[in-house]
């Protein structure tokens, strides 16, 4: 298994980020925001700068996070087609930096989880888009209509697409309020479907907390997914921040710019070290 953070939980100066990253033994970027830029928004020079930063201190990009169906369920054509130019976008982003997947949602829902419903706009939504050229990956999101493995399961069993792989986020499942203990029947639902992992520990639905300090049992996950053969990435996406209040549910939703990641490098780097040492354990 190897080791990222996204890079915005650190610094939005990808410079300060791949420093700590390299320093604290990780091998990777997942790219979010930076220099204040959300990811959809940047310019070819600055993720250009960005890969070649990340380069430089011999680290590769681990991800591309733009925020790809994370909006309510498209009604109309126009609609579709801005989802669908999104997520072109993103790929062709995601090409320019390296990157070895692109995460995409499954829509924000509205009350109950239909995973079936949102397959069927994704179905429209993704039709034409190149992702034989940059992998997609259904993340398990906290406010979409796949909370939960047994949701996102379910959502692609729908879209009947086998080339979709699965961002297991087990904290967004917890934080969800679907499945306060994803692990480990939840997680061994679609274990063999998972392509990457987001690390974060949630306190209930109340707020994110040091790694180690909240609900998920991280070293019996991290030794299940070595056991599984699992050799993805595990990101880390800390989310807890060191001296101002629990981030807010906009701030979740918009993860960019300084109001986002203010307090980040201390806290993700505690929580670095931490993980770490509980991936150095299992050997």
């Amino acid at each position: 298994m190897r080791l990222a953070i996204i890079n915005d939980e650190l610094s939005q100066d990808i410079e300060a980020a791949a420093a700590q990253s390299a320093r604290l033994g990780f091998g990777g970027l997942e790219i979010r925001s930076s220099g204040g830029v959300p990811p959809h928004l940047m310019s070819d020079a600055q993720l250009t700068a960005v890969r070649d930063t990340i380069a430089g201190h011999g680290l590769v990009v681990a991800g591309f996070d733009p925020p790809a169906l994370k909006c309510a369920l498209p009604r109309t054509d126009a609609e579709i087609t801005a989802v669908r130019d999104l997520v072109v976008d993103a790929v062709r982003r995601a090409e320019l930096l390296g990157a070895p997947f692109v995460r995409i949602f499954t829509f924000y829902r509205e009350g109950d989880p239909d995973p079936r419903a949102a397959a069927k706009a994704a179905r429209e939504v993704l039709d034409g888009v190149p992702h034989d050229r940059v992998p997609l990956v259904v993340e398990t999101g906290m406010r979409t209509n796949s909370p939960t493995m047994r949701h996102t399961l379910a959502f692609l069993d729908e879209l009947g697409d086998d080339r979709l792989g699965i961002l297991w986020d087990p904290g967004n499942s917890v934080f969800s309020g679907w499945d306060p203990a994803p692990f480990p029947q939840d997680y061994a639902l679609g274990r063999e479907r998972i392509r990457h992992v987001h690390v974060k520990d949630p306190d209930g639905r109340t707020a994110y907390v040091r790694l180690g300090d909240g609900d998920l049992p991280w070293p019996a996950i991290l030794a299940r997914l070595a056991e599984d053969g699992y050799d993805g990435w595990l990101s880390l996406e800390t989310h807890w921040r060191v001296g101002r209040p629990p981030l807010t549910q906009q701030q979740r939703d918009e993860p960019w710019g300084e109001e986002f990641t203010a307090g980040g490098f201390e806290a993700s780097s505690q929580c670095m070290e931490l993980l770490r040492e509980m991936v150095e354990g299992l050997a």
